[in-house]
């Protein structure tokens, strides 16, 4: 998922979405700790994902106290 698209979301969907792929992280955690991860590259995908949402959910929160 890009920035772009990521911050065309509103912050109900943006903390749905976080929601999910922590989630999805975990089941991967899990896959691999049991060997039947088939892609190992989906765990640093995600953790990418997580970390731009993060990312554009402090960005609004610090333009909101600017306003």
């Amino acid at each position: 998922m890009k920035a772009s698209e990521i911050r065309e979301l509103s912050e109900q969907e943006l903390n749905s979405k976080l929601n999910d792929l922590k989630a999805e992280l975990f089941n991967l955690r899990f896959q691999l700790a049991i060997n039947q991860l088939e892609n190992p590259m989906r765990i640093t995908a995600v953790k990418k994902d997580i970390a731009r949402i993060k990312t554009v959910l402090r960005e609004n929160e610090l333009g909101a106290g600017r306003a």
